[in-house]
């Protein structure tokens, strides 16, 4: 089990995202929990340079509806990435299992089919309280984390695109 801040990371190695776009899609059920993980990845792409006009926020009912919501961004938007956040807390049944399941696979086809950065920042937890230190608590926040990949996968992307135009 983690017993630090997660969330630090080098403030330079993290691309400005001046001219890019991103879609957030975040599950309404957990949502004290998904509410501070999109507010933590909105701050963050902020702080990164990403206008504010520029961060497209849609809410769905639950962490399984996610890829659907991530696959409309994909279809109709013009966004660069999209970050997939979601909070499945296990239970006394296997639902748990089938949720996590299907939105990791889910959120991979996404990236493959679409070509686009798709990132699965969904907490699987075992209890309230891990779910609580992962969304803004002493472990940091996991839609920070998601929002940093987020602006990584850009950049690599771009870059490959840009070296493509060179050759």
């Amino acid at each position: 089990m983690a017993t630090v801040n997660l969330s630090t990371y080098d403030l330079n190695s993290v691309p400005q995202g001046n001219a890019m776009k991103f879609g957030i899609v975040v599950s309404e059920w957990n949502y004290e929990i998904t509410g501070a993980l999109a507010d933590g990845a909105s701050k963050t792409l902020v702080k990164h340079g990403v206008k504010q006009e520029n961060i497209h926020i849609k809410h769905v009912p639950g962490s399984f509806e996610l890829t659907l919501g991530g696959q409309f961004f994909a279809e109709y938007t013009d966004v660069d990435a999209v970050i997939l956040l979601g909070c499945v807390i296990q239970g006394e049944t296997r639902h748990f299992d089938f949720i996590c399941q299907g939105v990791a696979q889910g959120a991979t086809d996404l990236n493959i089919k679409y070509n686009l950065p798709v990132i699965f920042g969904v907490l699987t937890t075992e209890n309230q309280q891990q779910a609580s230190d992962r969304a803004g608590g002493k472990l940091g926040n996991k839609g920070d984390e998601a929002a940093v990949t987020a602006l990584k996968m850009v950049a690599l992307q771009q870059g490959f695109e840009n070296e493509l135009l060179v050759d």
